[in-house]
């Protein structure tokens, strides 16, 4: 009956990770900057670079939606994004602004970040929205090499980061890209075995690479700054090609 109820949570557990790869979570900068219009926007993306604003903006007002991530957080992943744009394409981040007063609204209101960034005294912001969903089912742990089992806890965090170019002049979205990052924390229901546990992963392309935690309370937090910076690098490659493809 214990095999039986294993393998019963095991088969749940896949079927919601399955589901939550499908659109969890969901797309939410169409909320902030609009949606793309059937024209496609043509500008003079210069191959000598521009300069630009960084805006990063946590959003929590999707349903189920996660905890957002602490303040210092978002401020090393938006240095981190300032760094990784300077390497990989022609933009320079001449400031990194704080994402005040900045909401979301149906169906977006692209001149939030007209008037917002004439106010930085920038012509370009890229405005990247931080957003993510988790979902946490019981799971058998192993302990050691397989030889016990201990009642615990697996909790699958989808992190999303979407960015776009906006020129502060026009109004206008010039360039859009997003980035999907997915990891998961594995931690007992009792205490006790903290040699092996809480324990975080990158699913599904590194499921051997593992990450521990300093401390047991903090592991959510250390679950949601492994999965976003998973999708951050995706976001860097998928901007890169969307760049490009102006």
């Amino acid at each position: 009956m214990r095999y039986l109820r294993t393998q019963a949570g095991c088969v749940l557990g896949v079927l919601l990770l399955t589901a939550c790869t499908t659109g969890m979570p969901p797309n939410r900068i169409a909320d902030y900057v609009g949606t793309p219009k059937g024209t496609a926007v043509t500008a003079d993306l210069s191959p000598q670079g521009i300069q630009a604003g960084l805006v990063v903006i946590p959003d929590t007002s999707a349903p189920e939606a996660s905890p957002v991530l602490p303040d210092e957080a978002i401020q090393r992943l938006a240095e981190s994004l300032s760094e990784e744009l300077k390497q990989t394409l022609p933009i320079t981040i001449a400031k990194i602004v704080p994402a005040e007063g900045l909401r979301p609204v149906s169906g977006g209101d692209p001149d939030q970040f007209a008037e917002f960034g004439r106010k930085q005294g920038v012509e370009y912001l890229i405005v990247v929205v931080a957003s993510a969903t988790e979902v946490e089912y019981p799971q058998t742990l192993f302990l050691g090499w397989a030889a016990h089992m201990q009642p615990g806890l697996r909790r699958d965090n989808y992190s999303l980061l979407e960015a776009a170019l906006v020129d502060v002049k026009a109004g206008q979205t010039l360039v859009r890209a997003e980035g999907r990052g997915w990891a998961t924390l594995d931690r007992p229901m009792a205490p006790g075995i903290n040699q092996w546990y809480p324990v975080v992963w990158l699913r599904p392309m590194e499921p051997n690479r593992r990450y521990w935690p300093p401390t047991f309370e903090g592991a959510p937090n250390t679950l949601r700054v492994i999965s976003m910076e998973d999708a951050s690098k995706r976001l860097l490659l998928n901007l890169r090609k969307a760049w490009g493809d102006k």
